[in-house]
């Protein structure tokens, strides 16, 4: 394990499994600009022994270039068996906890690596929000699309190669000599080396795609919560109306929907409601405060919730 001391308190620290990417591991911090001070790279410690050869030499790619390109300090942790979900999840368990612990805000990058480990961490990160409310805010899971894989141009090239030894096994000239010209075997020779060197510094893919004016895409977290009819209501007209400028105007609303007389022990359970599905509750209502009232609005995953309990 390799480490540097790190700041005691406020660091943003960012989880990278390391697979055989390296693009999309730090591609989107600099892009995006998004503040990195520590940084434990997870590798994995099974495989063919090129595997982890492979994987050995980005981690040690990536260690250097998240130090000297972001400043950030580093941390190496092995995954023994990256097909162990268990083993994966109770590592991720415990080192975003610890990293909670210290004051440190947490990103975990589910983008490579196998995915049993990748599914364990996001997992995981998911289970510590909902164990520990307070630290929701502090927990970031997230993912970032290649520009482009290289596995499919490596293959075209492969095909391309194909055609041109089977050509140099049946076409044969008057002298007997093969039908190819030394240009093309020389266009192809350089196109396959560019692309192993290619593939060689950057992994499998290349990039990181912007996706709606981010490189990060967070993933939202669902809570363990059963939804009341009423809630289910509130839900549904947020998600009809898109938001409101405070929590009467959604009470007058859901009242006039509802053929309901609008009073203030109507408005009071609007306002238990919606403190239920806030922040503070399930986390499908956002609350933005606007001079002494709330624009109230749906969270990421309260416009999911809708989106798949909407009736076609």
């Amino acid at each position: 394990m390799t480490t540097t001391d790190a700041e005691p308190s406020e660091q943003q620290t960012h989880i990278v499994p390391v697979g055989f990417e390296y693009d999309r591991l730090i591609a989107p911090l600099i892009r995006d600009q998004i503040s990195v001070d520590r940084v434990i790279l997870l590798q994995g410690a099974v495989g063919s022994e090129g595997n982890v050869e492979y994987s050995e030499r980005l981690a040690g790619k990536l260690e250097t270039d998240f130090r000297n390109l972001l400043g950030a300090t580093t941390e190496r942790m092995t995954v023994e068996d990256v097909y162990d979900y268990d083993g994966a999840f109770e590592l991720a368990f415990d080192c975003i906890t610890t990293e909670l612990d210290a004051g440190n805000e947490v990103w975990v990058n589910i983008s490579s690596m196998p995915r049993p480990v990748s599914f364990a961490f996001a997992t995981a990160a998911h289970s510590v929000m909902v164990e520990h409310e307070a630290d929701r805010e502090r927990i970031h899971t997230y993912y970032t699309a290649p520009e482009k894989y290289l596995e499919t141009e490596l293959a075209e090239e492969l095909r391309t190669q194909i055609d041109i030894l089977e050509t140099l096994r049946t076409e044969m000239g008057a002298d007997g000599t093969p039908r190819i010209e030394p240009e093309t075997i020389d266009e192809r020779l350089d196109a396959a080396q560019d692309l192993l060197t290619e593939f060689d510094e950057r992994g499998a893919t290349i990039g990181a795609k912007e996706i709606d004016g981010s490189h990060v895409q967070e993933l939202p977290v669902a809570p363990f919560s059963n939804i009341k009819p009423f809630e289910e209501l509130i839900l549904f007209t947020l998600g009809d109306h898109g938001e409101f400028d405070s929590i009467s105007d959604l009470a007058e609303t859901l009242a006039r929907e509802l053929d309901e007389e609008y009073t203030d022990s109507f408005r009071s359970k609007v306002i238990y409601n919606v403190d239920r599905l806030g922040p503070g509750g399930v986390g499908y209502v956002d609350r933005e405060a606007e001079g002494k009232s709330y624009r109230i609005s749906l969270s990421r995953i309260g416009e999911l919730w809708v989106r798949s309990h909407s009736t076609a």
